[in-house]
């Protein structure tokens, strides 16, 4: 997401437009883990060997940690930009495109019963491993696993103009813990 966070930065991006929202968090759920492998092999399936990389990512891959019941998964494409070499199989398969920016691709799927984000980028592109270190930071510390959960309890309190809001407001205690990753925050 832009540096300069606003509407219209971030509608740009947007190929709905904004969407208030509230943020609901469940207790960790030891499910996910299986709909995330059941999500990973349909899309090696639709994706083939264009998929590089499919990892489960987010707070829905941290054993223990509360989250929005959404499967979060980040799938490796050379180019995200060629849309015509991968985008119509996933809308076939009912993803939804719903963000486009340069190098990255966010879709919706599984909706209602068991939504997904899937988010393409190239695979060693640096959100990619921001992702995963997140991820496994949050897995290794409990105390960032705690900080973390309290902060999305604090922020899931309030309505936001759009959920790309919340995310940012996250962005501070995210830059924290992968500081303490070992990446630059």
């Amino acid at each position: 997401m832009p540096d300069a966070f606003d509407d219209a930065a971030l509608s740009a991006k947007l190929v709905r437009g904004l969407r208030p929202t509230r943020v609901t968090l469940v207790d960790y759920d030891p499910a996910w883990p299986e709909r995330f492998e059941l999500r990973a092999a349909e899309l090696r399936g639709i994706l083939g060997d264009r998929a590089h990389l499919i990892e489960h990512i987010g707070s829905t891959s941290v054993p223990g940690l509360a989250a929005k019941p959404i499967i979060d998964i980040v799938v490796g494409i050379d180019d995200p930009d060629d849309e015509r070499a991968y985008l119509p199989d996933l809308e076939a398969a009912g993803y939804d495109l719903r963000v486009r920016e340069p190098g990255h691709r966010a879709l919706r799927g599984g909706e209602p019963d068991e939504p997904v984000n899937l988010h393409c980028y190239p695979p060693g592109h640096v959100e990619v491993h921001r992702y995963l270190a997140f991820r496994d930071r949050l897995r290794a510390s409990d105390a960032d696993r705690d900080l973390y959960a309290e902060t999305k309890r604090r922020l899931a309190q309030r309505e936001w103009r759009d959920i790309n809001y919340y995310a940012e407001a996250k962005r501070p205690v995210i830059n924290e813990i992968l500081t303490r990753a070992g990446l630059p925050g």
